[in-house]
């Protein structure tokens, strides 16, 4: 159900579009990592068959999708608060971006990738450190497409 609640102001709303939503330092911290690792993938890559929504990191070859969220947008369970003012608009517009989430996860999910969610605040180089583990997973289980093998 939609609340007809608006932005508490014009400068509020012109400072919400102004937040990063891609390459926020978190996410260019772990690309640079992965990056230096041999791994290759590719930015802001759009969710096959959904519209206006995009993977921050995706390997497309291995299915594996990697998002970073941001803790006060996701509502992090250790670091999201809720504005007081304006309170209602606010608790619905982040409620639906969790649930914006969770219909990602599934349809991805539902279309054979593995998705890796992480906040942050998290460290850079252990969120890289387990992307790296799950591409090769995905990597090791698939069989190659087209040409080569001893089939």
């Amino acid at each position: 159900m939609m609340s007809t609640a608006k932005p508490s102001s014009p400068e509020v709303s012109a400072r919400m579009s102004r937040q990063a939503n891609r390459d926020t330092k978190p996410e260019v911290a772990i690309r640079k990592l992965l990056h230096a690792a041999g791994y290759r993938y590719r930015v802001n890559e759009r969710v096959p068959g959904m519209s206006r929504r995009t993977i921050d990191i995706a390997f497309t070859r291995a299915k594996v999708a990697v998002l970073i969220d941001g803790c006060f947008w996701h509502g992090c369970p250790l670091h999201a608060t809720r504005p007081k003012s304006n309170a209602e608009w606010w608790r619905v517009k982040l409620e639906r971006n969790m649930e914006r989430d969770r219909e990602t996860n599934e349809h991805l999910i539902g279309a054979g990738w593995t998705v890796l969610r992480f906040w942050e605040h998290e460290p850079a180089a252990g969120v890289a450190e387990q992307v790296a583990a799950a591409v090769d997973r995905e990597r090791a289980g698939r069989r190659p497409r087209g040409g080569g093998g001893n089939g």
